[in-house]
């Protein structure tokens, strides 16, 4: 193993580059920047009602969970939790994870239990597809939001498979055609999990996510995961279906049963947020506003791109250190907005990704927009 670390700073300098250097910027409590990079589209991680909450359930429980779900960790807020959130969702049972990754990989190598082929969007969020790549099953890539590309996969394939998208993607913010994916998957007896990430909170009556919003609440071969940290602004991940496959995730989900459950003040918090954000309509249509004001902008500045499907709209720079310089100007004017490179991107172009926040004061989102374009490089 000698010269391992000189191998490694090989490596750094190499991304150093391509222009693919990350840093850590740790912000203090309060600070005064204006949050276009974020995932809290609600404005819900200080909500009143859910600081309280979190409050309440931090002086009754305690700082952690104190153990897996399975030792000690399931507390009746994680089972309150739970519940609320299968109902929100139009599912019959849903399991709570300390994160939203650990919730899709618990979901896709679930299914590989009783799939033999993973048929993944080219576009899928890196949780994914590491999920795929841990099932130990094949991995078929089908183009970004295509279902005839799927269906021709499943025609090939004569055993069963399972379908893995997002609702809305990532990094582009484009909307999936679950409708569309859901017939080619039905009609030939695929499952079909969906990530409803940044859907949940947004899309769909009371904010109910993407999958209800397509119709699809509750289909027996539709598998749903969320985070619990971008519209509901506190953390954790849920994976929800038939009560059949979250029992099977509680028997043999490693990312279930070996990982310390989220800390109960957290899942008290996100359960009124969940209660917060079924009533939010007006914060919907802030954002709803909002993203229609900054595409517009940006469409007159000469960017070419297309109103948000939800909160996240992806602006196009010319390359990894444009985007890179771009960002930061931002940065020094008091503005976050988020910025999006290789391997990050599936098409390999960079780009900034603004994400909408109804908790930003609409002087300061004026701000924030006039800063962006006069930033643009």
């Amino acid at each position: 193993m000698a010269g391992w670390l000189e191998a490694i700073d090989g490596l750094a300098r190499e991304r150093a580059k391509a222009g693919l250097t990350r840093r850590l910027r740790p912000r203090a409590a309060g600070d005064t920047v204006v949050d276009l990079a974020g995932n809290d589209y609600l404005g819900l991680s200080a909500h009143p009602d859910v600081v309280a909450a979190a409050g309440e359930a931090l002086l009754a429980y305690g700082l952690g969970a104190t153990g897996s779900r399975l030792v000690r960790g399931s507390t009746e807020a994680h089972a309150r939790l739970e519940e609320t959130l299968a109902g929100w969702l139009g599912a019959e049972s849903a399991l709570v994870f300390s994160s939203g990754y650990l919730a899709n990989l618990a979901a896709i190598r679930g299914v590989a239990a009783v799939c033999d082929l993973i048929v993944s969007d080219a576009y899928n969020h890196a949780s994914l597809i590491d999920g795929c790549k841990s099932a130990g099953r094949p991995v078929r890539v089908a183009p970004h939001n295509d279902p005839a590309a799927v269906a021709a996969i499943l025609d090939a394939h004569p055993g069963r498979a399972a379908v893995v998208t997002e609702s809305v993607f990532s990094v582009d913010g484009d909307l999936a055609p679950l409708a569309a994916l859901h017939d080619v998957t039905s009609a030939r007896g695929a499952l079909l999990i969906v990530d409803d990430a940044h859907a949940l909170g947004l899309l769909g009556d009371e904010g109910s996510g993407g999958v209800a919003a397509a119709g699809l609440a509750g289909r027996p071969d539709v598998l749903v995961t969320a985070t619990l940290s971008k519209a509901l602004g506190g953390a954790g991940g849920v994976v929800a279906g038939p009560e059949a496959f979250t029992r099977h995730l509680v028997d043999t989900g490693r990312t279930f049963i070996y990982d310390t459950a989220p800390p109960p003040a957290v899942v008290a918090g996100v359960l009124a947020a969940v209660r917060v954000a079924r009533s939010a309509d007006d914060r919907r249509d802030v954002l709803t506003r909002r993203g229609a004001r900054i595409a517009a902008r940006l469409r007159a500045a000469g960017f070419d791109l297309r109103d948000p499907a939800a909160g996240v709209l992806s602006v196009p720079a010319p390359g990894p250190e444009a985007a890179v310089a771009w960002a930061a100007d931002c940065r020094d004017r008091g503005v976050a907005v988020g910025c999006f490179r290789p391997p990050s991107t599936p098409d390999g172009s960079s780009r900034l990704r603004l994400t909408l926040n109804a908790g930003v004061p609409a002087t300061d989102f004026a701000h924030a927009l006039d800063v962006l374009v006069e930033c643009a490089p």
